[in-house]
């Protein structure tokens, strides 16, 4: 314990030289930079001495020893998915030929669910559709999306793909050439761009201030999801998670108005509560800015009409939620977390977060921390195959009272 003390006390005080009062919501007088070298000497000792260490602390020192922040950085290295229907379980229950495949014969769910498995479309379900280390790289299809959804939504609407048509086509020929379209999607530059990019005193308060993410890490698989109860968005009602446990899943969703990559996910969500809204329970929890104007503000939120300060009562992080919701346009209820972050910070909701919770009340799926880990795809597949085995249970259950 005293070697653990020590090495806190080290990593506290290294990097930047910010005094407690620079993580504190008032600024402090900018303090002169550490070497860099102390931080990386404080990551390396932090990592052989504190195996158990909790999950912000990776973080902090990745930020202190400047690493690039992808996947295997901070905490997104040790922070990963948590499912019951990885490829090994779903190999061992349903690949009884034992080939390595899940043919369509072996699998006893329906046609559609099958083809939604079989992310290849291979027809057979294999390692590769279990996959997701690459779901969050670029693609052309992910770089498109950006450059139509201009209302920030996480949808692209008709009018959206005519408006960038028209954009395209300069010359206004009535189609659009290949350079017309390298011109209007160049190649993307590797990094933010400047107006995004934070500085490291940034990151630092933005960790401390859960913004960037929660100081906890949440609930494990298997384990029994916390309970509580928040008011609806609109305050005229309230929801309690144990109320709604039980006759169905329930798929539980963090996010924030400010956080890109979370709103560019709303159309998933949406889809997805189309497609299983009549066998799950979907809701949202509205939880603490990720991005807001007082804090590590983004240029690209702005340009879409996405700004805020942090809200400092509940009231305005209702007000905020409301804004939020008119946008995305979920279809399934919203609530607003309380002002201390009691919800969001126990379920590590900050900046993003997805739980799939079975009719027990226990973790079925986590996803690993946004914005890496935000896979809809892979809450999908979980809950497609959590569906299946509720549903098994439940015919089992009847079965056996006849």
């Amino acid at each position: 314990m005293l070697v653990r003390t020590s090495l806190h006390a080290a990593i506290l005080t290294a990097g930047l030289g910010l005094s407690v009062s620079a993580i504190a919501e008032e600024p402090s007088k900018p303090q002169a930079a550490a070497p860099a070298t102390a931080a990386d000497e404080s990551s390396r000792a932090l990592r052989e001495a504190w195996p158990d260490r909790p999950e912000w602390l990776d973080m902090y020192t990745a930020i202190l020893s400047d690493e690039p922040m992808g996947p295997t950085n901070g905490w997104f290295r040790t922070s990963v998915t948590q499912t019951r229907y990885g490829w090994d379980a779903v190999r061992a229950r349903f690949d009884r030929d034992g080939d390595g495949k899940v043919a369509r014969a072996e699998y006893p769910g329906d046609d559609e669910s099958f083809a939604r498995l079989d992310r290849d479309r291979d027809a057979g379900l294999t390692q590769a559709d279990f996959d997701f280390s690459r779901a969050y790289m670029p693609s052309p299809g992910s770089m498109l999306f950006s450059r139509l959804d201009r209302d920030g939504d996480g949808k692209v609407v008709r009018e959206e793909i005519e408006r960038f048509f028209k954009a395209a086509d300069a010359d206004d020929a009535g189609f659009l050439s290949r350079m017309d379209l390298e011109r209007a999607l160049p190649a993307p530059s590797g990094s933010m761009g400047p107006g995004d990019r934070p500085t490291k005193e940034q990151l630092i308060k933005g960790l401390f201030r859960q913004e960037i993410g929660s100081l906890q890490s949440g609930p494990n698989l298997d384990e029994t999801a916390p309970d509580f109860s928040l008011k609806t968005a609109d305050g005229q009602g309230e929801l309690t998670l144990s109320k709604l446990v039980g006759p169905k899943p329930v798929v539980l969703i963090f996010g924030n108005f400010t956080c890109g990559p979370f709103r560019s996910m709303a159309g998933n969500f949406e889809k997805l509560h189309r497609r299983y809204g009549d066998r799950a329970t979907f809701v949202m929890v509205y939880v603490r800015e990720a991005h807001p104007s007082d804090g590590w503000r983004m240029q690209s939120n702005e340009s879409v009409g996405v700004s805020t300060a942090q809200p400092r009562t509940y009231e305005e992080r209702a007000e905020v939620a409301q804004r939020c919701g008119k946008l995305l346009s979920l279809g399934f209820p919203m609530l607003v977390d309380t002002i201390d972050d009691a919800v969001g910070a126990r379920y590590s909701g900050m900046p993003g977060r997805f739980y799939l919770i079975d009719t027990a009340g226990k973790i079925a799926f986590k996803n690993a921390r946004g914005p890496f880990g935000f896979k809809p795809a892979e809450l999908e597949q979980s809950l497609i195959l959590l569906l299946q085995d509720e549903g098994s249970t439940g015919d089992q259950a009847r079965s056996e009272v006849r």
